[in-house]
């Protein structure tokens, strides 16, 4: 695989992407608010209309089970988000957190929360077995 040179993360252009990073916080918490109609959860209307339907169980589980899961991928969001954040705090935004390499702008641009390199994502992802489709 060719190696080529990430542009580096300039002091300057912290500002901008910690606003991204900011406006997609806002923009998720948003979604969740509506998502769960108010301080009740998906998870919590599902249960509800288990006990007022208590016909069909098998769909009312299914529809349980989706929901929380929606809520765990969320929330691994937000915690990416935050952490992504906490780079940017503490002065590491921009380098890979598995070699220290250049993340490059061009990467962060398109996925603001990456925190490795394309190579060490690649190396990641196929030691997990996921396929890899590199997005800058």
């Amino acid at each position: 695989m060719p190696q080529f040179t990430a542009a580096p993360v300039t002091p300057d252009l912290l500002p901008a992407f910690a606003a991204q990073l900011q406006a997609m916080r806002a923009s998720l918490l948003e979604q969740l608010r509506q998502q769960r109609g108010g301080e009740i959860s998906r998870a919590d209307a599902a249960a509800e209309a288990r006990s007022i339907a208590q016909g069909d169980w098998a769909q009312t589980d299914a529809e349980r089970d989706l929901a929380v899961a929606l809520e765990e991928r969320e929330l691994a969001e937000l915690n990416q988000i935050a952490a992504a954040l906490a780079r940017i705090t503490d002065g590491s935004y921009g380098e890979c957190t598995a070699c220290g390499a250049d993340v490059g702008v061009a990467r962060l641009q398109a996925n603001p929360v990456a925190e490795r390199c394309i190579a060490c994502q690649t190396k990641l992802e196929q030691a997990q077995g996921q396929p890899h489709t590199p997005s800058m």
